[in-house]
């Protein structure tokens, strides 16, 4: 008999936003992407109408690998979002940098991110 694997679904409780940055539009978005790569290929996300790029916190302390195991709650120390109405797959900035877009509609996270970026272009 084989043992049985118990697989369990935990998404995460809450995602906390440390730095939020609004760019006017996708190429300003693009070019800054750029930039802090230091020109090495990344990407964007892009979901509900808005691209965008995260940095995490990454969990390499105790108290940061014990907020994601315990209390499911993620840090981000930076997003920077813009307005993209419709998905595309690349971006060309005017320095001839291209960088791709990655599709998260279909997950619920990354959407629920970008509806909670979409609502800050109030602010």
């Amino acid at each position: 008999m084989e043992d049985q694997l118990r697989i369990s679904y935990q998404p995460f409780k809450e995602l906390v936003v440390m730095h939020c940055a609004k760019f006017n539009n996708i190429e300003e978005l693009a070019r800054f992407t750029a930039i802090i790569t230091g020109g090495k290929i990344a990407g964007l996300y892009w979901a509900e109408g808005i691209a965008f790029i995260y940095v995490p916190l990454m969990a390499t302390t105790n108290v940061t690998a014990k907020e994601l195991i315990e209390n499911r709650r993620i840090y981000w120390t930076f997003v920077g979002y813009a307005p993209l109405q419709k998905f595309i797959p690349r971006v060309e900035t005017k320095e001839k940098m291209i960088i791709p877009l990655l599709n998260l509609e279909t997950d619920p996270f990354f959407r629920q991110v970008a509806k909670w970026l979409k609502e800050r272009e109030h602010i």
